[in-house]
């Protein structure tokens, strides 16, 4: 059994319930996978920095302060943090639009409303969210991070002022700008893609991407292709992270809260989605609530220490795994490596080609986009599972993830209610009086009784069938057998005391058996039991049966 989360870094657990030897023993493994990690967060951290709409060394910022801070103070012993696709497109269009001291006040109430989402303890409803969600709006982040990559790819030429911040912007530009293509940055672009698709086959030794980045690098250099690198594009900065508050107001902070709320939800799915993938490979449990209070901690430091947003990276995730890490320590030594590399390698990454970069952010797309995962939805999900996301698909490439998981998430709800009111069913007993019937171990109930019985939740998605209860002319008590009703909403509680009126103008007096706990304590609530009379409350079908013929010999007598 899981115990209960505690909000309480995992790394003081397993420091205070090891032993010195087991710590003597892991801690060496943990630094050597904490290197690998590193060699692995390079190139992406560079790249995802890029493909944010900001520099390359804020990439690497991200991956040294929030991978430092989330993996001390988080709640999985393996899971490594950093810049992820998944929030490029989102990171780039806040940027562009309201740029750097928008992304941190978006950001920094993306990192509130985690640590709150984290005090609140509600780590457990992140599993609320459907499959069909989370795969609509991954596919497509995924197709949208492709079409970004699509020009330094094929290493086109836009002119200035150009509009490239929608998607749709991006096609346009694409396709008006096509005959600006450079052959050589094309085929730089297709060997690294190669690379980093068949030398995994070769070894899983060495990190695919790291070779595509120093092939590409050769490439240029080597045969003097006409090809963008990083350092024709961005001025590389080797200085360490630092502080710096920006000029922040209310209303800054007012105009981010859709984005900033955005960034959260993206932020606790793909976090605790990459804790349960990481303690499926270890055969541990993560905490959820102290995770998300460490995504919300790292984030904000993050942005105010020149970062981007951050949260947990299913593939270093993995990584670290494969490379032996078992602590919470193989996180942050990947984040001081990578402060050895900001410090003294950092001014070799203008040597990186766009092409290069493109092809790493390209292969990154197809890892996350999941069309396996969304063909098999298409294949065996429900029509209306498949119609939500489609369209939350449809409208993460077209619009933004705001739009898509709003739309999602209410039709997910609707549909829903709708299959739950389709469970629901009002049907009253039927009668036999043949004494030949095959039917046997039936009840005898007197002339005068009819019963109906129900089965499922109660809410204002079935209220309406309440309405078809009826009784005849001869009918005087009406027994309502709720065994079946788990819960019991306003709706239908509504629909209860119109039963009860509608029974009270023809002469007929209600009883209820076997009224779960739930739906009573509502009708207690609702001062229905006292309305009906508590006497007509009773515990079992056959002792509501019992007490109307009571009544009916009652008023015989």
């Amino acid at each position: 059994m899981q115990q209960r989360d505690k909000i309480k870094p995992i790394l003081f657990s397993i420091i205070k319930h090891s032993s010195k030897q087991e710590l003597k023993e892991q801690i060496p493994k943990d630094i050597v996978a904490g290197i690998v990690v590193a060699v692995v967060a390079l190139p992406l951290s560079i790249a995802l920095g890029i493909a944010s709409g900001v520099s390359p060394e804020q990439g690497l910022y991200t991956a040294i302060v929030a991978g430092f801070l989330i993996a001390f103070l988080g709640g999985s012993r393996v899971q490594i943090s950093g810049p992820t696709a998944a929030f490029a497109t989102i990171v780039a269009g806040i940027v562009a639009t309201d740029g750097m001291d928008g992304l941190i006040a978006a950001t920094i109430i993306a990192g509130i409303l985690l640590i709150l989402m984290g005090f609140f303890r509600l780590g457990a409803v992140i599993r609320f969210v459907p499959l069909t969600i989370t795969t609509g709006f991954t596919a497509g982040i995924a197709v949208t991070l492709t079409i970004g990559q699509l020009k330094d790819f094929f290493g086109l030429t836009y002119p200035a002022g150009t509009a490239t911040v929608e998607t749709v912007d991006k096609i346009a530009a694409l396709g008006a700008n096509f005959a600006t293509f450079n052959l050589q940055a094309c085929i730089v672009g297709v060997i690294c893609l190669l690379i980093l698709f068949l030398f995994p086959r070769v070894t899983t030794k060495i990190p695919s991407s790291l070779v595509a980045l120093l092939a590409g690098i050769a490439l240029v250099a080597l045969l003097n292709l006409d090809v963008l690198t990083i350092g024709d594009l961005y001025v590389i900065d080797s200085a360490l992270p630092t502080f710096h508050l920006p000029q922040l107001s209310f209303e800054l902070f007012r105009s981010q809260i859709a984005n900033g709320a955005t960034i959260a939800i993206l932020a606790a799915i793909e976090s605790l989605l990459s804790c349960v993938v990481a303690d499926s490979m270890i055969s541990s449990h993560h905490r959820a609530n102290t995770e998300l209070v460490a995504q919300g901690v790292g984030n904000i430091a993050s942005v105010l220490f020149g970062g981007i947003p951050a949260t947990g990276a299913i593939a270093r995730t993995a990584a670290n795994v494969k490379a032996g890490g078992r602590t919470p320590i193989s996180g942050m030594v990947h984040a001081l490596v990578l402060v050895a590399v900001l410090a003294f390698l950092m001014p070799y990454a203008a040597l990186i080609p766009m092409p290069t970069i493109a092809a790493i952010l390209l292969y990154v797309a197809y890892n996350m986009c999941g069309w396996r995962n969304f063909v098999h939805l298409c294949q065996t999900a429900s029509k209306g599972a498949v119609a939500t996301m489609v369209l939350t698909f449809v409208l993460t490439v077209v619009f933004d993830l705001v739009i898509a998981i709003a739309a999602g998430m209410l039709i997910t709800m609707v549909l829903f209610m709708k299959m739950v009111s389709e469970e629901t069913e009002v049907k009253g007993w039927r009668y036999y009086g043949d004494e030949n019937s095959e039917v046997t171990h039936l009840r005898e109930l007197p002339k005068s009784v009819r019963v109906y019985e129900i089965n499922g939740p109660m809410f204002f998605g079935m209220a309406d069938r309440i309405a078809d209860i009826s009784v005849k002319e001869f009918t005087k008590y009406l027994i309502i057998r709720m065994r079946g009703v788990p819960s019991l909403d306003a709706t239908g509680m509504n629909a209860l005391e119109n039963l009860c009126e509608y029974c009270t103008a023809h002469g007929v007096r209600l009883i209820f058996s076997h009224v779960n706990e739930q739906p009573l304590r509502t009708m207690q609530r609702a001062g229905f039991v006292e309305l009906v009379g508590e006497e007509h409350f009773r515990a079992n079908i056959d002792d509501a049966i019992a007490h109307a013929r009571e009544l009916v010999e009652g008023e015989k007598n």
